[in-house]
């Protein structure tokens, strides 16, 4: 079932298990069950604390629970954690094997203090970047906490199930029966919904912080970066991010990121946060900022307001709020986001197996979703506004060598309709004829570009006509003392290596602000 190099890595990692526990498999007479029977006892024999039983009675098969002996946990994947959940399974078997978790101790307690029956369903998709962050988050709440359960399932291998519940994008997390989130999640999110008094407690804490002299607004490439080379100068540092990572954590595969040959989103987010870990950089997580309030004289503070009614000041500001992707703007995209409307074929395709679904884009990514989604579902429909495709000659050659992949160009999508619960089709109008057309299908994949983050600066900073905030060569924008960088800005060509470049332009071109400040105020 594992490799070679995978059984080195595992091996090694079960060397840390301090604490013995059993894995109860669920089984059946499936392919998919015999293939689980053969990891779980290629597990067993890596240590002498681990047992393996295979008479276990639970609905879902293949399944199997980790069981803390004389402990009380409720841990359990329904399928096989491959793929992306690998690293869900090595750390679900560390942590109820008493490997201690890599969070604070702050957060250790506010999981062990909260009380009540929460019964967690995750629904996941080996092929989702963004899944494990939540599976592992309710893992570890299930190992820290008797009265939290927790099941990951495996949606490809459930698909009755997924069906019934009407699953159509993961990650989708159930509590206690009813449906709690969807999408990527940490575990201070999860927190956070579940400890409602949590973000008012945040606030008050923010709001007690001194001015710091220079604050990054987002924890992407560009505003890591940033944090990096303002704490590498030795003067009060911040980051505030809605979360750490930004749009990163949604891409699939990236082997353009110089020296790195390829790698994933969520893997080079985790590096980021690590790196800026590593420096005397203040980090505050779950912080959506809504305003800006410039400073009212020069030398005076920079003012930024949160969602959640914090409030922080500083001598400089970075703005690093990146872009997100951008909608049709159709009706029935926002009444079935999350219901057959989807912006991740990586995560959400393995949902559509055997149906018909569309892209809409017919850029590089859409065209690439268009392929990837071709290998899984039954047919793809891929509609591009413009006249001709605007992908690279190679993809497209991929693209139309594809028997079950149809390609309308020159046509615009007017509504996605659905059923009340979930999407059954696509109004498309042919630019040319003015003909409408109506495809059934039970998924539209949206691939049409980015917008960026800058709603919340109108009125403040000068943007340009597409939004994006105007800055000079160094970095800095149309206010003295705030600096911007990244895909929020009109630094053309999108990409993580140009991002990271522009944030550590910013900080240094905050630095040397604050440097002639200084001095100034000396004279």
């Amino acid at each position: 079932m594992l490799d070679a190099n995978l059984k080195t890595q595992l091996q090694s990692y079960m060397e840390r298990i301090t604490q013995p526990f059993e894995m109860v498999a669920s089984l059946d007479d499936g392919d998919k069950s015999r293939e689980l029977s053969a990891l779980l006892r290629e597990i067993e024999a890596m240590s002498d604390k681990i047992t393996l039983r295979e008479d276990g009675d639970d609905e879902r098969r293949p399944s199997f629970s980790l069981n803390r002996v004389g402990g009380d946990i409720s841990l359990r994947f329904a399928g096989i954690p491959m793929g992306h959940e690998f690293t869900s399974l090595v750390l679900a078997l560390l942590q109820v094997g008493g490997h201690p978790p890599k969070v604070s101790d702050e957060v250790i307690e506010q999981v062990q203090a909260l009380q009540g029956d929460f019964r967690f369903e995750t629904y996941f998709s080996l092929s989702c970047q963004n899944c494990p962050d939540v599976v592992q988050a309710l893992n570890l709440m299930a190992v820290l906490n008797p009265h939290i359960k927790h099941v990951a399932i495996d949606g490809a291998l459930f698909q009755d199930e997924v069906d019934q519940r009407q699953v159509m994008a993961v990650p989708s997390v159930f509590l206690n029966g009813e449906e709690f989130g969807q999408g990527r999640m940490g575990l201070e999110e999860i927190l956070a919904k579940l400890d409602t008094g949590a973000a008012e407690r945040d606030a008050e804490k923010l709001n007690a912080k001194e001015a710091f002299d220079v604050l990054v607004v987002g924890g992407g490439p560009a505003g890591a970066a940033s944090a990096i080379y303002a704490a590498r100068k030795g003067i009060r540092t911040g980051v505030a991010a809605e979360r750490f990572g930004g749009q990163v954590l949604d891409t699939m595969a990236i082997e353009n990121f110089i020296s790195v040959k390829e790698t994933e989103g969520p893997k080079l987010a985790t590096a980021l946060e690590q790196h800026v870990r590593e420096y005397d950089v203040d980090i505050m997580n779950l912080q959506r900022a809504e305003q800006l309030i410039p400073a009212d004289s020069e030398g005076g503070l920079h003012e930024i307001r949160f969602a959640s009614g914090a409030s922080l000041k500083t001598k400089t500001l970075i703005l690093a709020t990146g872009a997100r992707w951008r909608e049709v703007n159709v009706p029935g995209e926002k009444e079935y986001r999350g219901r057959g409307v989807a912006y991740c074929p990586h995560c959400d395709g393995p949902l559509f197996k055997g149906k018909s679904v569309a892209v809409i884009g017919g850029g590089n990514s859409g065209v690439e979703a268009a392929i990837d989604l071709a290998g899984i579902v039954e047919h793809v429909t891929l509609l591009e506004f413009d006249t001709k495709l605007r992908a690279d000659a190679v993809l497209q050659k991929k693209l139309h060598s594809l028997a079950n992949v149809t390609v309308h160009v020159n046509a615009q999508t007017t509504e996605i309709t659905g059923d009340g619960a979930k999407v059954n089709g696509l109004l498309y109008k042919d630019r040319d004829s003015g003909e409408e057309h109506r495809v059934e299908l039970a998924g539209v994949f949206v691939q049409i570009g980015l917008v960026p983050n800058t709603d919340w600066l109108k009125g403040t900073v000068e943007l340009s006509r597409h939004g994006e905030i105007i800055t000079d060569a160094r970095g800095e924008t149309s206010i003295p003392g705030i600096y911007a960088a990244g895909d929020v800005t009109t630094v053309p060509y999108k990409q993580i290596v140009i991002a990271m470049g522009e944030g550590a332009k910013a900080a240094l071109s905050a630095f040397d602000h604050l440097i002639r400040a200084s001095v100034s105020d000396a004279a």
